[in-house]
């Protein structure tokens, strides 16, 4: 009998989930990148500009030179002194009509260029060429992309100039990451939202992202139920719960264990 008292019955305990994680699932962390190679276009901007100024000033002495010389040689040999006098007089005229067009037409388009490119340090300049080569290659939020100029060895100053300069429309960039998240592993509603708040996207951005990514929810639901059964075991109502704790609504949960096949 003591014996027997003594004797306690071990209940065998379920194993947690995925602890190598903390209990939880795991999550998709995108890894630090190397951009592409940065582009060069403030010195060729620069080139371009020290071309333009040089061409300007050729075109216009040579302008001044062929306009009158033309005139007077013509006048000479064809008509008599007089003529000539009023012919190069008519010339010099044409040519003084002239010249204030074309000088109040320069300094407008080069008012009009000044206006168009972004004024900066070679430093924000180098950073914001950064920031589009990173914004061709992929995603970001305005936070992430920040983070990912510091990384590559930006001041904030200068990496937050860049990025409020790249001129990308944020909601979209969400958008994209969106569809990013869902072509890499299956999501909730409630869990993508989550998921690009952490990359930084506002509520707003984030929510306009799930709103317009066009995932089929009771999909999703099916396609997580499938990736933790490959994953390891569960009972039907234990990856239901599993599925109501990653965002999904009862009815998706339930419909994504039966189309899993439990």
């Amino acid at each position: 009998m003591n014996e027997n008292k003594n004797q306690t019955q071990q209940i065998p305990q379920q194993p947690e989930k995925f602890p190598q994680y903390g209990g939880q699932p795991p999550q998709y962390q995108p890894q630090r990148f190397k951009p592409k190679k940065k582009k060069k276009w403030p010195i060729v901007l620069a080139v371009i500009l020290a071309v333009a100024v040089i061409g300007g000033i050729g075109s216009t002495m040579n302008g001044g030179g062929d306009v009158p010389v033309n005139s007077e040689s013509s006048a000479i040999s064809s008509a008599p002194k007089s003529s000539a006098l009023s012919s190069e007089s008519s010339a010099v005229s044409s040519l003084s009509e002239s010249e204030p067009s074309e000088s109040s037409s320069a300094p407008a388009s080069s008012q009009e260029g000044a206006t168009q490119a972004p004024s900066g340090s070679v430093e924000q300049l180098n950073a914001l060429g950064t920031a589009e080569n990173y914004l061709d290659f992929t995603s970001f939020s305005r936070e992430g992309l920040i983070d990912q100029l510091e990384y590559e060895g930006y001041t904030t100053e200068d990496a937050t100039w860049a990025v409020d300069n790249v001129g990308a429309d944020w909601n979209e960039q969400a958008l994209q990451s969106a569809k990013d998240y869902l072509d890499y592993t299956a999501f909730s509603y409630s869990g993508l939202i989550g998921q690009l708040e952490y990359e930084g996207f506002t509520t707003e951005q984030a929510t306009y992202g799930a709103d317009n990514c066009g995932a089929d929810w009771m999909e999703q639901a099916a396609l997580s139920a499938q990736n933790y059964l490959d994953f390891t075991e569960f009972s039907r109502q234990g990856l239901i719960d599993q599925l109501l704790y990653e965002g999904f609504t009862q009815e998706q949960a339930e419909y994504g264990v039966t189309q899993a096949g439990m």
